[in-house]
């Protein structure tokens, strides 16, 4: 679940409610079999079949409605060589496969399948600090609301997901946006290590010496290469925060709006970070995730523009980034159907931020009346729009600390952006799906159209038919389809594993 959803909640303005469970009807083809019964030969402890406890927990253990299918088996690995073993078994057969880490991609496929093999990371759990607890290595089992409080009885935290159900892998490996982007840059570049399970079975470490060019990979290209069976990443000292949501009403949208571009155009303060949102409904209202890295400071400078508007509500005070985590995310739903959309507008000045967020914010809520038309109100669980301030220092400190795929300029202001529909009943996927799409279509038009747009969408926030890599740079997507050349050169993860976004 990416930070977006929860703010709507907080504002309280729309009250949620658990949609119906979709089923999906298996197909039946020979690489199904094949798959199922290759690994239960030398795997069969961790193979489970339907109607079994494990496969009913682990093939429904998804946040949204949307990622429900139904896998022919469950491959629940014990450890890394055993998922390195079942890799090569599944390879060997041909058969399709599925990778499932936190299950918060809300795409339908990118992590499931129908009939073919499903395998989940839930036993892979290694959580500890090294002897002088500035590395912690965790498995992709976690999410970070387990992290954080692992963390936080070291008086640590980690540049990890901002709502405690977000899942390790997914954030780290589409780039991660965190608490402590302007100070450490993307979560994936306080990755120092990374051991992967490549296509061929094998069990390898990336860092940087050793598999290098698959190190820099890793950062930000998801699953195209290998799959990760543990981050090594650093430690950030943490006691406390002071954080909250700050909530202003529709009279204020306005000031709302301005603000954020005065913050976006000169973040003059690293230990800061910021996700504003406007929430839809009777009555528009504008939420601010605001986060503050430190134990005896509140309401600094930077953060004035948002607090001199008057509040309807606010949650700001000291807290551990583990009760900031598990705040936000306790107002996560599950069982909704759901799409994110990502986009981006660049500019280096006040002016030019504020007319990306203006063009974005107009042709958004112009084009809602088509959608509530469509949908009946009490159907609709979420409408928002939010955005994602990445200045320089946030790009700097990721480029200092090796740089990663996502092809960021350190002379622009990126907003990145995320239009959010959350809705009751399958019968509406295909209307609000094209809704989306024709709304990110007048979104991108208009913005190209001022001379603002961007073609980077942030993999955390995009939806499946959205183009990922080639918003990174012709030279890093060219990079990015020789490195997985290099260490799938059969394109196993380019096929048998038909989720996620591929490079190629």
């Amino acid at each position: 679940m990416r930070v977006s959803s929860l703010l709507l909640s907080l504002a309280g303005s729309v009250a949620t409610v658990a949609a119906e469970p979709s089923k999906v009807v298996a197909k039946s083809s020979p690489s199904v079999k094949a798959g199922c019964q290759a690994l239960e030969k030398p795997l069969a402890e961790s193979v489970f079949l339907p109607n079994t406890a494990v496969y009913d927990y682990e093939a429904q253990n998804f946040w949204s409605n949307t990622e429900i299918l139904t896998p022919g088996c469950v491959f629940r690995p014990q450890s890394s060589d055993e998922l390195a073993e079942g890799v090569k078994t599944l390879v060997n057969a041909d058969a399709e496969f599925a990778v499932r880490g936190g299950g918060h991609m809300g795409i339908r496929g990118s992590n499931n399948i129908n009939g073919g093999v499903l395998i989940v990371m839930s036993n892979l759990t290694t959580l500890q600090l090294n002897a002088d607890k500035s590395v912690l290595s965790v498995g992709p089992a976690y999410r970070w609301e387990q992290v954080y409080s692992y963390l936080a009885k070291y008086d640590l935290a980690a540049a990890g997901g901002r709502l405690g159900p977000v899942g390790v892998p997914g954030l780290l490996l589409a780039g991660g946006v965190n608490f402590y982007g302007n100070q450490v840059g993307f979560g994936c570049n306080t990755v120092i290590n990374y051991e992967v399970v490549l296509a061929d079975g094998s069990l390898v470490n990336a860092n940087s010496t050793q598999n290098s060019d698959l190190f820099w990979a890793l950062k930000g290209g998801s699953s195209n290469f290998g799959l990760v069976t543990r981050f090594d990443l650093e430690t950030i000292p943490s006691t406390q925060v002071w954080a909250g949501a700050y909530t202003v009403s529709a009279e204020y949208v306005d000031a709302f709006l301005a603000a954020i571009a005065t913050y976006a155009s000169d973040i003059f303060d690293t230990k800061t970070h910021i996700v504003p949102a406007l929430v839809p409904g009777d009555s528009t209202l504008a939420s601010v995730i605001l986060f503050y890295d430190s134990d005896n400071t509140t309401f600094p400078d930077i953060f004035t523009p948002f607090t001199k508007i008057p509040s309807v509500s606010s949650t700001l005070a000291f807290k551990t980034v583990a009760e900031f985590a598990n705040e936000l995310g306790a107002m996560v739903v599950p069982g909704i159907n759901d799409v994110f959309v990502a986009g981006t507008v660049k500019g280096t000045t006040y002016d030019e931020l504020y007319q990306g967020i203006s063009i974005i914010n107009t042709t958004f809520f112009n084009e809602l009346p088509k959608l509530y038309a469509q949908v009946p109100s009490a159907n609709i669980s979420t409408i928002q729009l939010d955005w994602q301030p990445i200045g320089a220092d946030w790009i700097e400190a990721s480029e200092a600390r090796g740089g990663n795929a996502l092809g960021l300029d350190s002379s622009q202001v990126y907003l990145c952006y995320a239009e959010v529909v959350e809705w009751i009943g399958s019968a509406y996927d295909d209307v609000v799906a094209s809704w989306v799409e024709e709304t990110t279509y007048a979104i991108n038009n208009a913005t190209q159209k001022a001379g603002l747009y961007d073609a980077f969408n942030y993999m955390g926030d995009a939806a499946g038919f959205q183009s990922i890599f080639p918003g990174y740079g012709a030279g890093n997507h060219q990079k990015l389809i020789k490195i997985a050349q290099k260490y799938d050169p059969n394109g196993v993860f380019q096929t048998l594993m038909p989720g996620g976004f591929k490079v190629y």
